[in-house]
C-alpha cells in the first residue's frame, strides 16, 4: 500500500529539557506536523509497517528561477534537512515502538511542492 502526504517533510528537532516550557518555534513546528501526520493517517487507515520504502519531495524554494526549478526538478536533496532526522521524525510519529522497523529505504529530491510518499513492503 502507498501513502501520499501532503506535508513538507520536517524534521525530528534535538530537544532539550528546557523544550517543555520553552516552547521553541522548531520544537513547535514539529508537533504540528506530527499531530498533521497521524491525523491524515488515522483518516486513511495507514498503519506504518517494520519494512518501508519512503520519499521525501522537498519543496523547491519560491526565490529560485523557473530555469533553476526546471533543472533541479527529481534530482538528489543533498542539503538541511538531513535524511536520517527526517526519517527520526517519521518513525517518531507513526509508531509506538520504532525498534520493531528492520528495513527502510529512504530518500529526498526536489520537488514543486512539500510531500511525503510511503510504501510499506
Amino acid at each position: 500500500m502507498i501513502i501520499e502526504i501532503n506535508l513538507d517533510p520536517v524534521p525530528k528537532p534535538r530537544m532539550t529539557i528546557a523544550d517543555k516550557w520553552k516552547k521553541r518555534p522548531v520544537v513547535n513546528r514539529y508537533f504540528a506536523f506530527k499531530d498533521a501526520i497521524n491525523l491524515i493517517c488515522k483518516k486513511k487507515k495507514f498503519k506504518l509497517g517494520n519494512s518501508y520504502k519512503v520519499e521525501f519531495l522537498i519543496a523547491m524554494p519560491k526565490s529560485w528561477t523557473k530555469e533553476k526549478k526546471n533543472s533541479s526538478h527529481g534530482l538528489p536533496h543533498k542539503q538541511k534537512p538531513d535524511l536520517d532526522n527526517l526519517v527520526k521524525a517519521l518513525n517518531d510519529c507513526l509508531k509506538d515502538e520504532d525498534k520493531e522497523i528492520w528495513n527502510i529505504e529512504a530518500s529526498k529530491v526536489w520537488w514543486d511542492e512539500g510531500k511525503i510518499l510511503i510504501w510499506n513492503k
